[in-house]
């Protein structure tokens, strides 16, 4: 045992034994504390993905409620906020920048596991299995060498085969992890809306609509013609989405079938 420690604390094994240590308690803190694997600085969409959480401010779609500032469509919010856009859930912590800030470190990382052919796997995946590679093939170069050249090749030798192994390895890890395709304008086009202001108009008019997880979203919206019928409580079904005055058109209809 002996023997074992002095191998993990010698040179270049140490330099992993430590990232090792690291690895390990992540690991535990999800199995035992309920965090989801990326969730910590994730490259592949952790938690989905972050946005916009207060009015005004503009970002990526993402889900209700999940992530700091919750997540938003473009555009601004829900409750009378001038301007176009999708505003899902409640506000967050720091809202709009934390969400930003996050995006921007999750599209750093997924970029960098990218480039080393590691992407397609949440990055708490990826660096997991490179510093436990790593640490077992420089523990077994400390065993087998002795002298400093020789374990500095170790630790280029050891750093060669965890990137090596860890790409092999991420291949049918990828089909665990498919990739969350972000909600977008479009996908609303097509969809029935519930008109929650007093009236819509050319230049006014809020509606509810459902996306397709489930979750709930306020957007602006407007009518081409005066329609009287439009008012708070009534459907209506999303034609068009104006890309300019970024709000959405809408056309009265009725859900229900015929002769009911």
């Amino acid at each position: 045992m002996g023997g074992f420690f002095a191998a993990a604390l010698a040179f270049p094994t140490a330099l992993f034994s430590f990232a090792l240590v690291v690895v390990v308690g992540y690991w535990l803190l999800m199995l035992f504390g309920g965090l989801v694997p990326g969730a910590l600085h994730g490259g592949h969409g952790a938690g989905h993905h972050l946005g916009a959480g207060h009015a005004g401010h503009v970002g990526q779609v993402g889900h209700v409620g999940h992530g700091v500032g919750g997540h938003g469509v473009g555009g601004s919010v829900a409750h009378g906020a001038p301007g176009g856009g999708i505003a899902h859930g409640a506000h967050g912590a720091n809202g709009g920048d934390g969400g930003a800030h996050g995006e921007r470190g999750a599209v750093h990382h997924a970029g960098v596991l990218d480039a080393l052919g590691l992407g397609g796997v949440p990055a708490t995946v990826a660096v997991s299995l490179l510093v436990a590679l790593a640490w077992f093939v420089s523990l077994a170069g400390t065993v087998l060498t002795s002298g400093a050249p020789a374990r500095s090749g170790v630790f280029a030798v050891a750093l060669v085969a965890s990137w090596a192994g860890t790409r092999v390895l991420v291949r049918p890890l990828r089909r665990l992890f498919p990739e969350d395709r972000p909600i977008t304008r479009g996908d609303f086009v097509g969809r029935v809306c519930v008109i929650r202001t007093g009236r819509v108009t050319a230049d006014f008019g809020q509606a509810e609509v459902t996306a397709e997880d489930g979750s709930t979203a306020t957007v602006q919206v407007r009518v081409l013609d005066v329609e009287p019928g439009l008012t708070a409580g009534r459907t209506a079904l999303i034609f068009d989405y104006d890309a300019d005055g970024e709000h959405f058109l809408v056309a009265p209809f009725d859900p229900s079938p015929p002769g009911i």
